[in-house]
């Protein structure tokens, strides 16, 4: 139960990591403020003495004051989502690097010189030997999966696999992904994209979520290949794909906006929902346990009025951009 978040803030040489049992689907939304207004938000939770891993933690952040760099991941609902967020953070994050953490929990650690490994055990990351395709017969798949085939052409193809599952499978997937059927054409943008050149031996990568172990190239069956990990940029997949089957235009205008609405509204009281959990009789036999942390609402610093006024502001100049192409 719950949507655990860690957040690291470095600042003066010294760090410390934080935890919300709740807050991993808000890092983005808590981030949109700024520096100031974000930091003091992660320190107004529990500060912890421990690394989450990838499997619990569903979003995180780190805060470097001292190198002025902002690393963050979290799910998304789609690409215009994910692509409205970092135009925001670029406009209230001024001076800041600002990344996408794709590898999870190993780019916060990497960035404080901990390494990528030290939540993750040797093995980590499971390979598979495929025996199908996910091939998606609706048109608004995970992943499109393009090929160069042998005469030179590109296919391409819904997936409801994540990107990094297409990796995970090895070489010996492209020729189940070149006998699978067409797909139908994209009426949505896709989490993220795999191109596959078995004569150039290259694959290319984009994805707006993470893909843990993406930086541990060559990935297992992956040797004398060649990996173009192009984080959330998707326009050389765009430049290859056939004219039958391209992605669509995003509605950034309308994405901007859903932000703007979000401004301000609190998360959902839940207590009632978790009172009957703890008091719930457990099955004959067994104790029913609750984590106390579970019972805990959040409680955020939220942003002044004067923050949230500059986020409007810039919200809205956003949307006037976009809008006008």
């Amino acid at each position: 139960m719950g949507a655990r978040a860690q957040y690291v803030v470095v600042e003066n040489g010294a760090w410390q990591r934080y935890y919300s049992h709740w807050a991993a689907h808000r890092v983005a939304h808590d981030l949109l403020p700024g520096p100031v207004a974000a930091t003091r938000c992660f320190r107004a939770n529990r500060e912890i003495g421990e690394w989450l891993d990838d499997v619990w933690c569903e979003g995180a952040a780190l805060v470097d004051h001292d190198r002025r760099t902002l690393l963050w991941f979290s799910s998304t609902d789609d690409w215009a989502d994910h692509l409205a967020t970092r135009s925001v953070l670029a406009r209230t994050w001024p001076g800041w690097d600002v990344r996408f953490a794709h590898d999870g929990m190993g780019d916060l650690t990497h960035h404080l010189g901990l390494g990528r490994d030290l939540t993750r055990t040797p093995g980590w990351f499971e390979t598979f030997e495929p025996r199908g395709f996910a091939a998606s017969e609706y048109p608004e798949p995970s992943t499109v999966a393009s090929l160069r085939l042998p005469d030179g052409s590109v296919r391409a193809w819904g997936s409801d696999w994540d990107p990094i599952d297409h990796l995970a499978g090895g070489p010996r997937l492209i020729d189940l992904i070149a006998a699978s059927p067409a797909s139908p054409a994209l009426t949505d943008m896709p989490h993220g994209g795999v191109h596959f050149d078995p004569r150039a031996r290259t694959v290319s990568l984009w994805a707006v979520q993470t893909v843990a172990g993406v930086h541990d190239w060559p990935l297992p069956g992956w040797q004398d290949w060649v990996l173009d990990f192009r984080g959330v940029d998707h326009t050389l997949q765009a430049g290859l794909l056939p004219a039958d089957f391209p992605f669509p235009s995003p509605p950034l205008p309308a994405a901007l906006r859903r932000l703007g609405e979000d401004l301000g509204v609190p998360p959902p009281d839940t207590s009632a929902l978790l009172a009957r959990a703890a008091g719930a009789a457990g099955p004959e036999g067994t104790t029913p346990v609750v984590n106390p942390a579970a019972l805990a609402q959040p409680e955020p610093a939220d942003p002044t009025p004067a923050e949230l006024a500059a986020l409007r502001g810039a919200i809205d100049a956003l949307v006037s951009e976009a809008a006008a192409g």
